[in-house]
């Protein structure tokens, strides 16, 4: 969440048994190769601590129409009252990652999200925007992406990318003492905010 070394940053990367997994969304308020600390979309300032051979990557606009059957692609959503689910974002992922944390889980965007990280079988157009069928694990699953859903896919960053009120979302692992670490951070860059 990103040759672009981002498995560790990306919805559903195995995290240690040890520690628990937390993402953190906000801004950065400073960052050195070290550490970097966040203001969190809660309000909180956090301070992670970067993990040896850390790496940073972005995020670029894409389009819906971007996707293609045989893409593997990460969907965060919620419920339908309708049935079925709907696109919160749509994360793009290189050809590279394909089977990166591959399945459906539990997502903290929003209360009752999930994360589905999957190959695209078909995109079908419809009245509002598109419902694109996922196959994982031998499952398959359908989400209506509707017109406006943020699509990204990943590009290249740099620490420089690292300003003061840059947008990130760091997926790290959270000791027994409270200390976060993480392997990935993703940075926004040129108005776009990683929407994960």
């Amino acid at each position: 969440m990103l040759a672009l070394p981002l498995a560790a940053a990306l919805p559903g990367f195995v995290q240690s048994a040890a520690a628990e997994a937390v993402r953190v969304r906000g801004a950065v308020v400073n960052a050195d190769s070290k550490a970097l600390t966040v203001k969190t979309r809660e309000g909180e300032t956090v301070t992670i601590a970067l993990k040896q051979g850390w790496k940073v990557s972005g995020v670029a606009r894409a389009a819906i129409d971007d996707i293609k059957p045989g893409d593997y692609v990460g969907i965060a959503s919620l419920p339908r009252k309708d049935g079925g689910n709907g696109a919160l974002e749509v994360l793009i992922f290189p050809s590279a990652l394909k089977g990166t944390g591959e399945g459906s889980f539990g997502w903290d965007l929003k209360p009752d999200s999930t994360m589905t990280n999957a190959t695209v079988a078909d995109a079908v157009k419809d009245v509002d925007g598109r419902t694109v069928t996922v196959t994982y694990h031998g499952k398959a699953k359908k989400i209506a992406v509707p017109d406006g859903t943020p699509v990204v896919t990943l590009a290249p960053a740099t620490e420089a990318d690292l300003k003061p009120g840059a947008a990130v979302f760091v997926s790290g692992d959270k000791d027994a003492s409270g200390a976060i670490a993480a392997q990935q951070v993703v940075v926004g860059a040129n108005g776009v905010v990683p929407p994960m």
